[in-house]
């Protein structure tokens, strides 16, 4: 029995040593599929790499943009407030105003309007002017019944060259001048 229980134990041994390698040779994956596996994985591991860098250059784009843009508004609202106190020197009457409320919050914007206003009063004039519309050289008044009257017989005799309508135009002009 024990020639026969060795046999069987070996055979045992050599059926599961074929199984084993049956299913060790299904996990192993040849060398050039391995290889490409492994080009396929540090290709993207790079790709990931760049991406991960763009996107943090573009955070702290929209950071400083962003920044730009709250700085502008502020400028803004100054430049509103320093036209409506009735600046004539717009410019510099910015420059000091941001000058005096850097690092200041926005909210200081009238406070300092006010105090620029006190110290540099030769940065406003007197007393807000609004702005009326003249005519141009190019808007005529309008003309009166009489005065087309006489522009077109004027006309009529500059076009004929007629004596007639030379002396109704002369008569015209003589009665309504």
């Amino acid at each position: 029995m024990n020639g026969n229980q060795t046999e069987a134990n070996m055979s045992e041994t050599t059926e599961d040593n074929v199984l084993g390698s049956d299913v060790d040779m299904a996990k192993l994956v040849p060398v050039t599929e391995s290889i490409r596996y492994r080009r396929r994985a540090q290709s993207a591991e790079k790709k990931s790499e760049t991406l991960a860098e763009q996107l943090t250059k573009a955070n702290e784009k929209i950071a400083e943009m962003t920044h730009s843009l709250e700085d502008l508004q502020v400028e803004r609202q100054l430049i509103r407030r320093l036209v409506a106190a009735g600046v004539t020197d717009l410019e510099a009457a910015t420059l000091v105003a941001r000058a005096r409320m850097e690092g200041k919050s926005e909210a200081d914007i009238d406070s300092c309007v006010k105090q620029l206003r006190n110290e540099k009063d030769y940065l406003f004039g007197g007393s807000v002017e609004t702005v009326t519309s003249r005519k141009t050289a190019g808007v005529k008044d309008h003309l009166t019944h009489s005065q087309m009257v006489l522009e077109h017989a004027a006309k009529k005799a500059a076009r004929t060259t007629s004596r007639a309508d030379l002396h109704e135009y002369l008569k015209l002009r003589r009665n309504l001048l």
